[in-house]
């Protein structure tokens, strides 16, 4: 199986939620949807931003967006001007989260355009 970053059969969409972050990643295509569901987990994208969410990672199904959400729990460090961080509204998250590698079937990268 190629071995690509997540940016070849997604999108995503970030903003902040307090403390935290939500980062939207939309899939390119009905087969990389159904590859996301079972390969990117919220134990997955804890462990790829582990160097900036401290808390908790929880996932969300929009099936009919071909979307999964995923809300990291203490990425902000107190969020906005409480944080010391240059990116405390977490605007910058989703792309991270695009730059994880993962293990792609060929048959999922033949059914997905790329961008």
């Amino acid at each position: 199986m190629p071995h690509v970053q997540l940016s070849r059969i997604a999108c995503a969409r970030s903003g902040d939620k307090g403390e935290g972050s939500n980062v939207g990643v939309l899939a390119r295509s009905d087969a990389a949807y159904a590859f996301l569901k079972l390969a990117l987990t919220a134990d997955v994208v804890k462990r790829h931003m582990h160097a900036i969410n401290f808390g908790d990672v929880k996932r969300y199904e929009a099936d009919n967006l071909r979307a999964l959400n995923f809300l990291l729990l203490d990425s902000l460090g107190g969020g906005g001007s409480a944080s010391l961080k240059t990116d405390a509204q977490g605007k910058t998250h989703g792309l991270a989260v695009l730059r994880l590698e993962l293990d792609v079937p060929q048959s999922v990268l033949d059914a997905t355009p790329k961008p």
